[in-house]
């Protein structure tokens, strides 16, 4: 059972208890990402990298070794609406490593040296994603797709804007969005009643200020976008507008994704790589946020069957449109995606990152149980109707064709 307790200062600690489990997975979470940025592309995700780097008791080269000799894992990722640093470990080092942790995310000095050396790290970064055609091609066609919206921003950001990003940018950003209102910390695994008033403890000084001023609005741009890179493959991304996290039809749209390409038995890769062979890496996924979603079909493949391809992904989309899945379509795809719940909620990490996010964004939390009865209640005409609404607009387009070709 998840059980929330708000602090006075209104951060919450949401907390799961996992019997059996000998392992403790805890995050810290917080609701600021590439969406919120301004005018600094790449500080949520900069700060992310700095909170690595040094507090003012432990060096870059101890935090590692804290983690390292407890035999546990740190790590932390960056979104477009979120950020979070967490740790795994074993029941009895929980303690210790909320105390590293937790001094990471309180007490990071944010170092000006540091912070030069962490901007080239995250240089090389952007370089190679640039190198990857079939990593960076989906930034450009959620660039592409969200024109003019917040969500359009890279979380890596871009050589230019992190060489403008200095130390009291940071702090700054630090104030405005890390805020009580805007933190959640979650932990699940073996815990006890004394982790969480250690928890407790650390978060009660946190200064009592609040947030609220998300800009949330629908957008959906159908661009067309060409670049060139040296690359073997011609690559191929089609976007159509999706919906929200918060949208009831959210089931209904796991299950019409895992049909369009989510999984081997699925349309594109049955028609597009074992009737045609005309891909080796050919899928779909869904990018759903607080007021919009991105259906994404990928496809790369040889220069000279780049069109054939594209004629078939939207032979695909048509079809599920104006015919719809089939039944067994559907009953496979339910039992699929009820595998995948239950499997996917087996270790303390993935109990910790779904309460976590589930809290950040104010859902409601849903048991294994529970969500596998929003699978089972979805109907054919449910998909098929959201199929229809769906790709029934014109797609955004994005397209890497290799350089001399």
């Amino acid at each position: 059972m998840v059980v929330t307790e708000k602090l006075d200062n209104g951060i919450r600690i949401v907390q799961e208890h996992i019997p059996g489990a000998r392992s403790v997975s805890i995050g810290i979470w917080i609701l600021a990402g590439s969406r919120n940025e301004e005018r600094h592309h790449g500080i949520s995700h900069l700060i992310e990298h700095m909170m690595f780097k040094g507090t003012e008791k432990f060096t870059a080269k101890e935090i590692a070794e804290a983690f390292d000799s407890i035999g546990g894992d740190v790590n932390a990722f960056t979104s477009k609406e979120y950020t979070s640093i967490y740790a795994t470990v074993v029941d009895r080092h929980a303690g210790f490593a909320w105390n590293v942790l937790s001094d990471m995310f309180l007490n990071s000095t944010f170092d000006e040296k540091e912070l030069e050396r962490e901007k080239k790290v995250i240089e090389e970064e952007i370089d190679m994603v640039e190198d990857t055609p079939d990593d960076i091609i989906h930034d450009y066609l959620h660039d592409q797709s969200f024109q003019g919206h917040p969500l359009s921003h890279s979380v890596l950001g871009t050589k230019e804007s992190l060489a403008n990003i200095h130390r009291k940018d940071i702090l700054r950003y630090r104030n405005q969005y890390y805020v009580p209102n805007r933190i959640v910390i979650s932990v699940a695994g073996n815990i006890n009643q004394s982790l969480i008033d250690q928890m407790a403890e650390s978060m009660s000084d946190f200064p009592n200020n609040e947030l609220n001023d998300d800009s949330l609005y629908s957008a959906f741009t159908p661009v067309n976008y060409i670049e060139e890179k040296e690359a073997n493959q011609a690559h191929l991304c089609l976007g159509f507008p999706g919906v929200p996290i918060t949208d009831d039809r959210i089931f209904a749209m796991a299950i019409l994704d895992n049909i369009i390409g989510g999984s081997m038995s699925s349309r594109l890769f049955q028609e597009i790589r074992e009737e045609r062979g005309l891909a080796y890496s050919v899928f779909s996924y869904h990018s759903t946020f607080k007021d919009n979603g991105l259906v994404v079909l990928y496809g790369g493949t040889n220069p000279s069957q780049a069109e054939e391809m594209e004629q078939v992904i939207l032979q695909v989309t048509k079809d599920l449109s104006t015919k719809g899945m089939t039944d067994k379509e559907l009953e496979q795809s339910k039992e699929q995606m009820k595998g995948q719940l239950i499997l996917g909620l087996e270790h303390s990490t993935s109990r910790m990152q779904k309460n976590g996010k589930t809290a950040l964004l104010n859902l409601l939390h849903h048991t294994a149980d529970d969500l596998i009865s929003k699978v089972e209640s979805v109907t054919l005409q449910d998909v098929n109707e959201l199929a229809d609404l769906i790709f029934e607009n014109d797609p955004s387009r994005a397209f890497i064709h290799p350089a001399d070709v």
